[in-house]
């Protein structure tokens, strides 16, 4: 039988799966980019300024940040 998930179990994947969107959001960016026929420069800066704006929409939709809520 299957007993209960622990605390150690349910922050790891929270953590895996906010800095997973963190990463989908920066990709997204960069493959935005790919439209235009950037440089590679270019398509890197997206791809930061995407990993941060995705890391503040993590910020903003869980106030706690990686922590979990109990």
């Amino acid at each position: 039988m299957v007993g209960p998930v622990s605390r150690e179990e349910r922050l790891s994947v929270s953590r895996r799966l906010k800095i997973g969107f963190v990463l989908l959001v920066g990709a997204s960016a960069g493959l935005i980019t790919f439209q235009g026929e950037p440089t590679l420069p270019v398509v890197a800066i997206a791809v930061l300024f995407g990993l941060v704006v995705g890391a503040l929409l993590v910020v903003f939709a869980f106030p706690k940040g990686f922590a979990f809520r109990d």
